[in-house]
């Protein structure tokens, strides 16, 4: 399995970098743009706002004719923005070149998802879809603090280069992958009101979204709730806790759903989410808070492909446009996430009670979660027809007694 999609995992990876990696050279970029750290920050949100548009609006648009062809000029538009933004003169460029690298990364994550879906048996669709969401968290796990040192080394154009660079191996992975990549259905009952019509999938999106503010959107203050907890030196380690339990979770959880399906995983990994918050609110122990911190990123990265499956189980046609809408709003939610937080701050709410707040979104998406389970088909069991047992003379004499009678 893993050889049909690795390209598609590769570009997954760079998408993850790219996602948060400004966040580690933000002070760098102000001073070489002659700009403030909050107009850099606006990058982040050019970002967000087009992959939000650009994956529900055009991935169907571009799946037409040649999934392969959407893939590339998906990546094609995401190397570009990216390189545009490691050159950009001037902060009206810096942002400009964040939108086109939203919008490629938006079209990319639905149609890639989607393609891993597709080319794998529907036994091993779970781990498919899982290992671009593995993809995603490993580049942020791993691709963002090796930007920041690239960034010390070298300066926050050489941190965007890397992200170029991974996204151009991809695009070579892709064009020299040999096979037909399947058709992904553009049906033309895929628009925004019939996706959203839907009750299961209009949940399943509010429920991204709020997993997203959650999770995410308190992740973005993890480091100040460390120190006002008095956990301040341990604050790499707990980074590194999170981003490997994200890595775990979202690279182990392909077989369970698999094998369990997503009406018994979706209401677990929320619930798990709302726990390990309320030992980060609660507890001030160094062992407790490096549990909880992998556990809410295992929890936050596994509902990705959990939540997908759940949504496109029976509505396979609308594949696409579903998991653009999907990530489209876990991305608005981190960002809302973040502002919200930050607001927070702002009035004077303590950084260590932050978690407390997200406890609350996370139990709304409890219930969101639990909703979206029951709406949600069960798994068919496959099981394989017995041969007819051989018919004995007396089996014969049995059966003509019976149509005699």
């Amino acid at each position: 399995m893993i050889r049909k999609i690795w390209p598609l995992v590769v570009a997954a990876i760079s998408l993850g970098i790219d996602a948060y990696v400004l966040a580690g050279v933000l002070p760098d970029m102000a001073d070489s743009l002659t700009t403030t750290v909050g107009a850099i920050g606006l990058g982040v949100t050019a970002f967000t706002a087009a992959y939000a548009a650009a994956g529900p609006f055009l991935s169907r648009f571009l799946v037409g004719r040649s999934t392969r062809t959407a893939l590339l000029v998906a990546l094609g538009t995401f190397n570009l923005g990216n390189l545009a933004t490691a050159l950009a003169p001037t902060l009206g460029v810096f942002l400009a070149s964040r939108v086109v690298a939203g919008a490629g990364a938006g079209v990319l994550t639905a149609v890639a998802t989607a393609t891993a879906g597709a080319l794998v048996a529907e036994h091993e669709r779970g781990r498919a879809m899982a290992m671009v969401t593995f993809g995603l968290s490993t580049g942020t796990v791993v691709g963002v603090p090796l930007g920041m040192l690239i960034g010390e080394q070298v300066g926050w154009r050489g941190t965007m280069g890397l992200v170029v660079l991974i996204g151009v191996l991809s695009m070579l992975a892709l064009v020299l992958r040999s096979g037909t990549l399947p058709q992904i259905p553009a049906s033309r009952r895929s628009g925004r009101g019939t996706v959203l019509g839907n009750p299961r999938v209009a949940f399943g999106i509010a429920l991204s979204f709020v997993l997203g503010m959650a999770s995410l959107g308190l992740y973005t203050y993890l480091l100040p709730m460390a120190d006002e907890s008095g956990l301040g030196t341990w604050g790499f380690a707990l980074v590194w806790a999170w981003g490997i339990g994200g890595v775990l979770g979202s690279g182990l959880i392909g077989r369970p759903l698999d094998r369990l399906g997503p009406r018994r995983l979706m209401p677990v990994l929320p619930a798990f989410l709302l726990a390990s918050f309320l030992v980060v609110r609660l507890v001030d122990s160094p062992a407790a808070w490096l549990i909880a911190t992998a556990v809410w990123g295992a929890s936050g990265w596994s509902s990705v492909p959990v939540l997908q499956q759940a949504l496109v189980r029976d509505r396979t046609e609308q594949a696409m446009p579903v998991i653009a809408f999907q990530m489209a709003a876990m991305y608005l939610g981190s960002a809302a996430g973040s502002a919200l937080g930050s607001a927070l701050l702002t009035r004077g709410v303590t950084a260590d009670a932050l978690p407390g707040w997200a406890a609350l979104a996370a139990a709304g998406g409890v219930v969101l979660a639990v909703l979206v389970a029951r709406l949600t088909p069960g798994s068919a069991r496959v099981t394989t027809p017995r041969a007819p047992a051989p018919r004995t003379p007396a089996t014969r004499n049995t059966a003509a007694g019976s149509r005699c009678s």
